[in-house]
């Protein structure tokens, strides 16, 4: 009887051991796919890197967003690659957030630091100045004695001045006053016709 519980017991212990060593082979299975699908994406963005360097920014691009489409964490680094190339493909905002995003991961303490403040501060420098032109060119373009815009089959449309309210709020440190608006009608209209020569400058103020 002994004999036999010995057996059985050992029988166990094999069984155990077996299962054991079969669950480390899964395991390591699984640690074995993951390190190779992260070298597979640390490839991938280096291949990025290397487009970046020699000027084929768009195919530098398209590997760096398959990186952050496939990496469950992504690499610090590669929000400053993105970022670099996004200032080296005039997209500056998009620019300005990725070198945001690595400052706040990395601090000062990051290699690429002094890169990402300067590139950040010609991103800026960039995005303003096309902001400004496009405000410049809607300015101009609005502006001209021959452009008409179309309001609708109502003809009229909310005072930008007043927002539709018919009054003007100044807010001050004793209060608000109001004030009535000096182009709308008391309902905070404009004609289409007073409308456009707002935009144009033209539209004189209510006596």
């Amino acid at each position: 009887m002994i004999k036999h519980l010995i057996l059985f017991a050992s029988f166990l212990l094999a069984s155990a051991a077996a299962a054991q060593t079969q669950e480390d082979q899964i395991l390591q299975q699984v640690r074995d796919q993951e390190h190779a699908r992260n070298a597979a994406i640390m490839r991938k963005m280096d291949q990025g890197v290397d487009s970046m360097n020699v000027g084929s920014y768009q195919v530098a691009e398209k590997l760096f967003r398959e990186v952050l489409k496939e990496a469950k964490v992504v690499p610090t680094d590669l929000t400053f690659y993105f970022g670099k190339n996004s200032y080296l493909t005039e997209k500056y905002q998009q620019s300005i957030d990725w070198l945001n995003k690595y400052i706040e991961i990395k601090g000062t303490s990051g290699r690429y630091y002094e890169e990402t403040i300067q590139l950040l501060g010609h991103a800026k420098n960039a995005f303003l100045k096309i902001r400004s032109e496009e405000r410049k060119e809607a300015s101009q373009l609005i502006s001209s004695s021959n452009y008409e815009i179309d309001c609708g089959p109502t003809g009229k449309v909310l005072c930008p001045v007043c927002r539709g309210e018919g009054v003007i709020i100044e807010r001050g440190a004793f209060g608000n006053t109001y004030r009535d608006c000096p182009y709308s009608d008391e309902h905070g209209y404009l004609t289409c016709e007073e409308y456009n020569q707002l935009l144009r400058g033209e539209l004189e103020t209510k006596n």
